[in-house]
């Protein structure tokens, strides 16, 4: 697998590289994370079994799509690729520290940036993973039905394979409208998974989010997975808010969009997430 990283690096910056250093560093619940150098300059590489080369693909392309909008800071992807029974992803390495004061809210400042900017439809060009749950995202007009049908829905029915339904569930796939009756989504390109463990900054305090799960939606809801876990500042809200005001009824859907996260966070760990599913649709119910 090295040898084929090495080949991939070398044909990206015009030079042959061989990793004098392959320092194993801590990252996240899924993926293998590797920092190498030369001893002139650093790559980050995450890995994983073969039959996860898709999630690597798709990631990448995030990135890059990401990186085009010129709002937010993301490592840049020098590639991925599939070899000796592993998919791996190599990216620039970035020197990172926490996201805090000034850096949260430029860093809600460039989020806001990046919602503002009109992609053509809801979805994307292609089926991604939100970890390592499959995410449908076919071509819609209707962010409505998208979020029923391929989000809310999806994530139902897989809990459902698990063996556990969710009361109130088919009651608030039926209502979803209700949250909408005064305000018209349009289609924003969302990191799709920022949470407080994929985001941080550079030395110079310059924000940098990683680890994206995109695809083109309501820009509210990536605050579904922000609100989850904490660690966005007041800060990081009023800079989004300075450049994109929140609309009426946001923390309605805010709830709504965070409930896809916690029934992906049950269908991945388990009934941990059963009782925040529960509170979410019940708390959603009485809204209506």
């Amino acid at each position: 697998m090295w040898e084929s990283v090495f080949d991939t690096i070398s044909s990206s910056i015009g030079r042959s590289f061989y990793a004098k250093q392959r320092v194993s560093i801590g990252g996240g619940c899924i993926s293998e994370s590797f920092r190498l150098s030369d001893g002139h300059i650093d790559f980050f590489v995450k890995r994983h079994h073969a039959s996860m080369a898709g999630m690597f693909e798709s990631e990448c392309k995030a990135l890059e799509q990401l990186a085009a909008t010129r709002t937010l800071c993301v490592p840049k992807p020098l590639g991925w690729g599939e070899s000796e029974g592993y998919a791996w992803l190599i990216t620039d390495y970035l020197e990172m520290q926490s996201c805090v004061g000034d850096s949260q809210r430029e860093l809600g400042k460039q989020l806001a940036r990046l919602h503002r900017i009109r992609q053509p439809y809801f979805g994307w060009f292609r089926d991604n993973t939100i970890g390592r749950t499959p995410q449908p995202n076919p071509r819609s007009d209707d962010w409505v039905a998208f979020w029923r049908d391929h989000r809310l829905g999806w994530q139902f029915d897989l809990a459902r394979r698990r063996g556990r339904g969710f009361a109130g569930s088919d009651q608030l796939l039926g209502v979803l409208e209700v949250f909408f009756t005064d305000y018209e989504p349009i289609p924003s390109l969302l990191h799709g998974d920022l949470w407080s463990g994929n985001m941080a900054a550079l030395k110079s305090g310059v924000p940098v989010v990683f680890d994206p799960a995109s695809y083109y939606g309501d820009a509210e809801a990536e605050f579904g997975m922000v609100d989850m876990f904490g660690g966005f500042t007041d800060d990081f809200y009023r800079g989004y808010a300075a450049e994109k005001p929140f609309a009426a009824g946001f923390d309605s859907r805010r709830d709504l969009y965070r409930l896809y996260h916690e029934l992906n966070h049950f269908n991945l760990f388990g009934s941990t997430y059963a009782s925040s599913c529960e509170s979410t649709i019940n708390r959603l119910l009485k809204k209506i």
